[in-house]
């Protein structure tokens, strides 16, 4: 079983390493150079390219992958052209195929603010975009996956199978670091991709509030940080502060969890109950986030607590193992 796995995200490099150890040639591409500087198998580096030599390299491409490859999975609903003409060719080729919503690409803003308050959507996906791209998605797959429940909301009438899978996690790559619990002044990180979508402005106001009130702790802002220099930081941290706006815990908790790490982000409140009763996540939103964030600080046995909680519940869910096996028993029925 051959799969490209395209155009970007780290989640999908993590992924295609779980799949191999499974037994499935997985490579995952990106198109383009990530400031992050992550590593996936191939880079086509098209951002370095001139408007034309781009286009041919996304037709070299594809027909390089078509002799190569049994299965396509696409990530964010990108495909190997922004138009998506490609996917005629693959389904004429004889190709299977599948969707990876991860956020943005699929979270409708006029469905998404009926159900959550505090939320805001990137100005450049609106509802015309989403639904344009998902009916095209749509007409040439059947099978749709998602990381959490809060994405699943936006498609579970648009695909025939829509899965949803927590992010992989190879746990044995990352060595816990527990929260001393007798550490008096803890180091709180936040690292968001986008200031506007995670919420970052309550989280700084917050933590300027703590600290006129004499709290003491340190915190430290993460980015434009390459992906290793980041994940040092959260592995030397006590605290991490992952989002308060959109609803659902993203990669960057499952990776604090691996670590050991208590993680404080807002979970939506109609989607608790969907989750496995053990999950650790301290739940706040931009209303709450004083007062959770000042009971942690003042709690260093409830901080090693909720690390060591975060690790088996990261072990149990978003394992690479079992996670491959998933995926795979999803490619053997398209």
């Amino acid at each position: 079983m051959r799969v490209l796995h395209i155009s970007y995200g780290s989640p999908m490099i993590e992924l295609c390493k779980a799949l191999r150890l499974k037994g499935v040639e997985a490579t995952s591409c990106h198109f383009d150079e990530h400031p992050f500087k992550f590593k996936p198998d191939i880079c086509l580096r098209l951002n370095t390219l001139p408007v034309q030599e781009k286009e041919a390299k996304r037709k070299e491409f594809l027909q390089e992958s078509i002799k190569q490859y049994d299965i396509f999975h696409f990530h964010f609903g990108d495909t190997f052209f922004p138009d998506k003409k490609d996917l005629e060719i693959l389904k004429q080729a004889g190709k299977k195929m599948i969707v990876h919503h991860h956020g943005s690409d699929i979270r409708i803003p006029s469905v998404a603010r009926k159900n959550n308050p505090y939320v805001r959507t990137k100005p450049e996906w609106t509802d015309e975009k989403i639904n344009h791209n998902v009916s095209i998605l749509s007409k040439y797959m059947d099978h749709a996956i998602v990381q959490d429940y809060e994405l699943e909301g936006y498609i579970s009438n648009s695909y025939k199978y829509v899965h949803v899978i927590p992010h992989t996690i190879d746990v044995q790559q990352f060595n816990p670091q527990f929260s001393q619990t007798k550490n008096n002044s803890p180091l709180i990180v936040h690292a968001p991709s986008s200031r506007y979508i995670k919420g970052t402005e309550f989280i700084l106001n917050a933590v300027q509030e703590l600290k006129r009130s004499g709290l003491a702790f340190r915190f430290k802002l993460i980015e434009g940080l390459p992906n290793q220099e980041a994940k040092n930081l959260l592995a030397k941290s006590d605290i991490v502060i992952d989002q308060l706006r959109i609803g659902a815990y993203g990669f960057v908790s499952s990776e604090a969890m691996a670590l050991g790490k208590p993680v404080i982000c807002y979970i939506r409140d109609d989607l608790v109950a969907k989750y496995p009763k053990e999950l650790p996540i301290v739940n706040a939103n931009p209303d709450t986030i004083v007062e959770v964030l000042k009971s942690l600080i003042a709690n260093p046995l409830k901080r090693n607590e909720l690390g060591k909680k975060g690790r088996k519940y990261v072990k149990l869910y978003h394992d690479a193992p079992a996670a491959a096996k998933k995926y795979i028993e999803i490619y053997n029925s398209l």
